[in-house]
């Protein structure tokens, strides 16, 4: 037996109906933190520098940060073919 169940709500109500916390003003502060940050990044050297400096866990946490990186940008680009 499988049963469907479709919900439509808005971010902010799955995260209260799930109780999780509230956590943008803490997004936000941080977004803000690493956009100021990363004013003077001008080149790919820089930007790992800076990967370096953030990277809780030395080189696994660099590592883990540009898979995000790549990722990101393999996600933001537009794919031409079209998988059936």
């Amino acid at each position: 037996m499988k049963v469907q169940i479709e919900i439509d709500c808005s971010p902010e109500e799955a995260r209260s109906f799930m109780g999780l916390p509230d956590v943008s003003k803490a997004n936000d502060i941080y977004v803000d933190t690493v956009s100021k940050a990363m004013k003077g990044v001008s080149n790919p050297e820089q930007l790992q520098q800076f990967a370096k400096q953030l990277a809780p866990m030395g080189q696994i946490g660099f590592k883990l940060f540009q898979n995000f990186v790549e990722g990101a940008s393999a996600a933001a680009t537009p794919k031409s073919s079209k998988k059936d």
